[in-house]
């Protein structure tokens, strides 16, 4: 895979009505996959080596993102969704490599201004079920 631009990566919120969003014009996101190990080494462990439980622990996703809105609608959702505390379909979009898609909860949202600049926020969402992931 080829070095792909940064603004190519999209994120977007289920609207409530079938269709996703985009939700702002991100300036810098992330998105971070985590699993937890489960720990099962034992006395008779061979070389007292750890030995890890495959497929046990909790896996989780993050993403999080700081920007400019891109219009009144997608702030309004995205204000809608944090108020609600709903947990939402939201999707990531990644250029060349594909689409993860699944249920999420906006955790945090922070709007700043400078006197002399316009306003922009920071987003944070964590994972709050299956996720699926479609190739390009």
């Amino acid at each position: 895979m080829a070095a792909q631009r940064g603004k190519d990566l999209l994120l977007k919120a289920a609207d409530g009505g079938g269709a996703f969003v985009t939700v702002a014009g991100l300036r810098a996101r992330q998105i971070a996959f985590n699993a937890e190990a489960v720990d099962v080494t034992h006395s008779e462990s061979v070389g007292r080596w750890r030995e890890l439980l495959a497929g046990a622990g909790m896996r989780r996703a993050s993403i999080s993102g700081a920007g400019l809105f891109r219009d009144e609608a997608s702030d309004l959702l995205v204000r809608q969704i944090f108020f609600e505390g709903a947990i939402r379909a939201w999707q990531v979009l990644v250029p060349d490599f594909g689409t993860i898609q699944g249920p999420f909860q906006l955790t945090s949202l922070e709007y700043r201004g400078d006197h002399a600049s316009e306003i922009t926020f920071d987003i944070a969402l964590d994972s709050a079920g299956p996720l699926s992931f479609t190739a390009i």
